[in-house]
């Protein structure tokens, strides 16, 4: 990395990591004024599920989903999904957003409505699949919430880079290629990132009542349950952490063995699932599919390469046909000290990180690097704020603290590069503060959690009840001006015409279409 260093601090190419773009994907359960989890609708006012470009759903109803543009700085990301936020609550009534990963005061599985996005095929698809995602792993997993991260560097960066390694490959190929190597050391070193930045240490009892589980009560509360030094509870088999998939390796390397893989474990049929049947007794949808996996969605990843997918067109076929446009990062839980999920200065340091995923070497991996990569998961998870953790490295262990420690000198002369560029200090004083939390100086946000938790003698459910009513008036507080409102509310109406339009385009049936759908997937048996 050091002639990476020397060579992106010319004046001339400094700016090329100005046009590095980042998006948030933001997920929040709505909940009663009591914490229970909310029954209703989506919203007609936050508009169509279906094909509104901010404002969404993931797996129920209640689960929303926020979605910012790619931009240029971490505060017009904020800004953008501030503003959504103080829209929403203007919309929701007495409704609060769950401001933890881990979800509380479910009631019954099947109670837990699936999101519903109208009548049209596709539609209809996105309904099924999590009908399917309810009936292989419990509606209740699928109530988690995360936060994604989208990020890309510009074109004119691969350029840049593309001639100076002198690649004899096609831009679009070369670039693909780097972001796999980009994936490949993320997948190597994302631990640390459970480790900064995880928020999910406790449950609450009732979300692993009937489950075998390794937690404790929580100051010998059984309605609290957690690990002593776990980081985040969602990033392991309690959350997305699926038992069926444990068998599935994925091929990292290039692309190819990547669609490869995912294909074969969509193609295939999963016995268990097939023994369910696509249909229930009364002849209605109850899976897309009885593979390993009804679409690439449902491969629970730290992190994926993505392309934007056309209408109708699969994922992988995306990627196919296009090539990677940007990755997304999805080990990361809410914030819940933060109003937003997150803030500026976690971005700043993600920058930084992703950006010493690609300039690193990045040798290609094999099947005990992968299981090695979900060991070291399942460590972090669990154990992560052990002082003596040790991690799986190059065939042996290596400490934890010593491990972290090195990644972020690694980093340090990168986060010195993007301040270079934006006349600042703001990248290296985000990598600073991790340092702060290795050498056991700030809290992790885990750490921050419990602690308070045992400070004002909370159970997990009172605590972020508590935090979620900050966050409420937090929003109210500062309603959005009317121009700005108003501007929303008519998103909002356009969204629901399109969906009606979506609805009124389509012919056929609908397994009609998910033979069309399916049929992409041929493409990996070439």
């Amino acid at each position: 990395m050091p002639n990476y260093l020397a060579a992106l601090a010319q004046p001339h190419t400094l700016q090329l990591l100005k046009g590095i773009r980042r998006g948030i994907e933001k997920e929040s359960l709505r909940v009663n004024p009591d914490g229970s989890l909310a029954t209703s609708p989506h919203p007609t006012a936050l508009g169509s599920a279906l094909t509104h470009d901010l404002i969404t759903t993931d797996f129920s109803e209640a689960l929303l989903e926020f979605i910012t543009p790619p931009v240029a700085t971490p505060e017009e990301v904020l800004d953008t999904l501030d503003q959504i936020h103080r829209y929403t609550y203007g919309e929701i009534g007495d409704e609060r957003l769950w401001v933890a990963s881990m979800p509380c005061r479910l009631g019954e599985d099947a109670g837990i409505p699936v999101a519903r996005y109208g009548s049209s095929h596709s539609g209809n698809m996105k309904t099924v699949y999590r009908l399917g995602l309810g009936l292989r792993y419990g509606r209740a997993m699928q109530t988690i919430a995360g936060i994604h991260y989208n990020f890309s560097l510009p074109e004119s960066f691969w350029q840049w880079l593309h001639e100076r390694e002198g690649s004899s490959e096609e831009l679009g190929e070369f670039k693909t290629r780097r972001y796999f190597d980009l994936i490949r050391n993320f997948r190597r070193h994302y631990w640390l990132l459970i480790y900064l930045f995880g928020a999910a240490p406790a449950v609450c009892g009732s979300f692993v009542e009937g489950r075998e589980h390794k937690l404790e009560p929580f100051e010998g509360n059984a309605s609290s349950l957690h690990a002593p030094h776990a980081t985040s509870l969602r990033m392991g088999d309690l959350g997305y952490n699926s038992e069926a998939q444990q068998s599935l390796i994925v091929c990292y390397n290039d692309l190819p063995s990547y669609l490869s893989t995912l294909c074969a474990a969509i193609s295939k049929p999963y016995p268990p699932y097939h023994q369910l049947g696509v249909k229930d007794a009364e002849g209605n949808y109850q899976q897309l599919s009885t593979g390993l996996l009804q679409i690439e969605n449902e491969f629970y990843s730290a992190i994926r390469p993505k392309n934007p997918a056309r209408m109708g067109e699969t994922a992988l076929s995306a990627l196919d046909n296009r090539g990677v446009e940007y990755i997304e990062v999805r080990c990361l839980d809410l914030n819940p000290f933060a109003p937003l999920g997150m803030d500026a200065q976690q971005m700043r340091f993600l920058d930084s990180f992703l950006l010493h995923c690609l300039l690193e070497d990045s040798p290609k991996t094999d099947d005990a690097d992968y299981r090695a990569t979900q060991e070291n998961q399942d460590r972090i998870v669990y154990r992560g704020r052990e002082p003596e953790l040790k991690l799986i490295h190059n065939g042996g262990e290596r400490p934890l603290v010593e491990w972290a420690e090195e990644l972020l000198d690694e980093m340090q002369p990168l986060a010195e590069l993007l301040d270079r560029a934006w006349e600042g200090n703001a990248f290296a004083r985000a990598v600073a503060a991790q340092q702060q939390k290795i050498r056991g100086e700030l809290a992790t946000p885990a750490a921050h959690m419990l602690a308070e938790m045992r400070e004002r003698k909370q159970s997990f459910f009172e605590w972020a009840q508590d935090k979620a009513e900050q966050h409420r008036q937090y929003f109210l507080e500062r309603p959005l001006d009317t121009a700005t409102r108003e501007e929303f509310a008519r998103h909002a109406r356009e969204s629901l015409e399109r969906q009606r339009a979506v609805e009124e385009a389509d012919t056929g049936t609908f397994e009609d279409f998910l033979g069309h759908y399916y049929a992409q997937y041929t493409f990996c048996q070439r």
